[in-house]
C-alpha cells in the first residue's frame, strides 16, 4: 500500500476524480470531456466539455444548480473522513473562477476589524469639548398629589384594575354539547371500547370534528374497564381510549442495522 493512497491530494487523486466524473456524468446521460487543471488556490479546476450539448439549466461559463450539486456530491465521496482534502471546482465549457475560502474571507475581514477598533479607541481617548455655558438643572420634580386621605395619588387611584387575561388554548368540553345522535356510530364506538377494556388496548380517534367527538363521549357512557377523554388542543385534539388494566405490548425482532464501514473506502 503505497503513501499516497486514500489521500484526496495524492497521486491517485486525479484518476479517481475522473473516474468518478466520467461515471456520473454517463449516468446522467451527458458525457462530457474533461479538462483538469491545478488552480491558484490549490483546488482542481475541472472544465466540463459536453459532447452531445449540456444538460438543461446549464450554460456555458455560467454556475447553475446542476453544477454546484455535481460538484457538491463529487466531493463528498472524494473526502472520506481522516484524509485530506483538495476541493475540485466545475465548470462549463472553461475553467470555474476561484472562489474565495472562508479562511481567506476572514482574514480579509480581520484588518477592516482592527482598523474600526482603533477608530473607536482614538475616538473614546479625545476629550469631549466643554460646553460655553453651563446647562441650567433641571427643575425639580414635583411629588405627586395625594388624595385626601394620604393614600396613593389620585390618578394611579383612579386607574381601574385590569382584568385577567383568559387562557389560551381552552377547548370547550364536548359532552357538555348537544348533538343528534347516530345508532351505528354508536354501536361501532361502544364495540371499540369493550375491545380496549377486554384487550387492555390503547386506542384513539384523530382528526374528528367537535361533534363527533361528542358522540364518541355519549357513547361510552356506561361501558366499564375503560376511561375516555378529549384530550390536545387544536388540529392535535384527540379521543383516547385508556383501559384500566393495560396489557403489555408483544416483543417484536428488531432489523439488524445496515454497516456502513463495510463500504470500501
Amino acid at each position: 500500500m503505497s503513501g499516497t493512497q486514500g489521500v484526496a491530494g495524492g497521486g491517485d487523486f486525479r484518476p479517481r476524480v475522473e473516474k468518478l466524473l466520467t461515471d456520473i456524468l454517463g449516468l446522467m446521460g451527458f458525457p462530457a470531456r474533461l479538462d483538469l487543471q491545478d488552480a491558484t488556490d490549490g483546488s482542481l479546476s475541472v472544465a466540463l466539455h459536453f459532447e452531445s450539448g449540456a444538460p438543461p439549466g446549464v450554460e456555458p461559463g455560467k454556475r447553475s444548480q446542476v453544477l454546484d450539486s455535481l460538484q457538491f456530491l463529487l466531493n463528498k465521496m472524494l473526502h472520506r473522513p481522516g484524509v485530506e482534502r483538495r476541493w475540485v471546482m466545475l465548470g462549463a465549457g472553461a475553467h470555474p473562477e476561484p472562489r474565495p475560502r472562508r479562511e481567506a474571507a476572514a482574514q480579509q475581514q480581520a484588518p477592516a476589524s482592527a482598523q474600526a477598533a482603533t477608530v473607536e479607541q482614538v475616538a473614546a481617548s479625545t476629550p469631549a469639548q466643554k460646553p460655553a455655558r453651563a446647562a441650567a438643572p433641571a427643575p425639580a420634580a414635583q411629588p405627586p398629589q395625594r388624595n385626601a386621605r394620604g393614600g396613593q395619588p389620585a390618578q394611579q387611584a383612579a386607574k381601574p384594575a385590569q382584568a385577567p387575561a383568559p387562557a389560551k388554548g381552552a377547548e370547550a368540553d364536548e359532552r357538555s354539547l348537544q348533538v343528534e345522535e347516530d345508532p351505528a356510530f354508536r354501536e361501532a364506538v361502544r364495540k371499540l371500547a369493550e375491545k380496549s377494556a377486554s384487550l387492555g388496548r390503547f386506542y384513539a380517534f384523530a382528526a374528528m370534528k367537535t361533534e363527533d367527538r361528542a358522540r364518541v363521549l355519549k357513547a361510552v357512557e356506561g361501558v366499564g374497564g375503560v376511561k375516555v377523554a378529549a384530550e390536545g388542543e387544536g388540529r392535535n385534539r384527540r379521543v383516547v381510549f385508556t383501559p384500566a388494566k393495560p396489557a403489555p405490548m408483544p416483543k417484536r425482532s428488531l432489523l439488524p442495522d445496515d454497516d456502513e464501514d463495510d463500504v470500501d473506502a
